[in-house]
Parts: structure tokens; C-alpha cells; sequence
């Protein structure tokens, strides 16, 4: 494994607070070297900026299983709170619309609750789940 793939794995296991392993083909390639190995790397912005910016844009794309996976992202590397989280939707509701904004927050609604749940039965977070779901989400499950 090269230096950029190396680079690239360990962003998008911070980006998105999971296990991926290395994985074959190009798309892969493109998506772990390119976006996470040159793009989330380049300073100017915080992870934090980086975040806001995703969650607005996937939730402009109604893209709610990636929403999810942000926000629980966003709460594992703590670069936002709940309160902070709760806020977005009623934000981004003013610009994507109230259909797109309330798929948002329920996601969020949804996100905290599921992990308060873990947290109260004393479960730790399972990052294997997490690729798993990224991997049905893009029919590679």
C-alpha cells in the first residue's frame, strides 16, 4: 500500500469514525486516494467546516443514509454537540425547504437517540456496523 492510500484510509476512518479496510478497484481507489488522501487533507478548513459543509449538501441531495453516517460521525469526533446538531436542520430548512430539513432532523432525532440507547446499555460504538451499512448503502454488502 502506498503513502497516498495510507493517507487517504486513516482520513476516511476519521472523517467518518469507522474501520474501513483497503478495498479493490478504481471507484475505491478514487474515493480513498483522491477525496480523502488529497481533498479532506488540504488545510484552510477544520474538520468541523468540512462537516457542516457535507451534512448542508447531502441534506440539499436528500441523501439521508449518508446524513446519518455524518452525523454520527460528527458526534463520535466531537465536532458538534447535540444542541449544535439540533440546529442545523432548523437552519438549513430556511434554504433546502421544510421536506428536506425535516428528513434532517429526524436523522438527528434518530442518531442521538440510537446512541444515548448504546451508551445507557453500556455498549460501545461498533464501527464494523458502520462500514457495513456504508457498503449496503452502495450495494457492496
Amino acid at each position: 500500500m502506498d503513502e497516498l492510500r495510507r493517507t487517504g484510509l486513516a482520513k476516511m476512518n476519521e472523517v467518518y469514525a469507522w474501520e474501513m479496510p483497503d478495498m479493490p478497484g478504481e471507484y475505491f481507489a478514487l474515493t480513498a486516494d483522491h477525496l480523502f488522501g488529497r481533498i479532506w487533507t488540504r488545510p484552510g478548513l477544520s474538520m468541523r467546516d468540512k462537516r457542516l459543509m457535507t451534512l448542508s449538501v447531502v441534506t440539499a441531495l436528500g441523501l439521508k443514509d449518508l446524513a446519518e453516517i455524518q452525523v454520527n460521525a460528527a458526534l463520535h469526533n466531537e465536532e458538534l454537540t447535540e444542541d449544535e446538531l439540533r440546529e442545523l436542520p432548523i437552519f438549513l430548512t430556511h434554504y433546502v425547504g421544510f421536506p428536506l430539513g425535516s428528513v434532517l432532523n429526524g436523522v438527528v432525532e434518530q442518531v442521538i437517540a440510537k446512541r444515548r440507547k448504546a451508551a445507557a446499555a453500556g455498549k460501545p460504538e461498533d464501527k464494523k456496523a458502520n462500514v457495513d451499512a456504508a457498503l449496503d448503502m452502495h450495494g457492496s454488502g
